[in-house]
């Protein structure tokens, strides 16, 4: 897969991770960064496997401060 095709997948998961996180849904945006971490770890990409893993972390710790 060219670079172009695993930018696009990306952006496409973290749209719909930002979609879960605006409507309040964090379970379920925590859920999709972690199929983009296992999609990037597929991919061969680490540097953004360690992205979508920071950012899941990122939004967990936020939920729990928040509830």
């Amino acid at each position: 897969m060219n670079a172009a095709a695993k930018g696009q997948r990306y952006a496409k998961i973290f749209r719909k991770a930002g979609v879960y996180l605006g409507k309040g849904n964090i379970a379920r945006a925590i859920g999709v960064l972690k199929e983009g971490e296992a999609l990037a770890k597929e991919l061969g990409d680490l540097a953004m496997a360690r992205r979508f893993a920071a950012d899941a972390e990122r939004a967990r710790r936020e939920a729990e401060s928040a509830g």
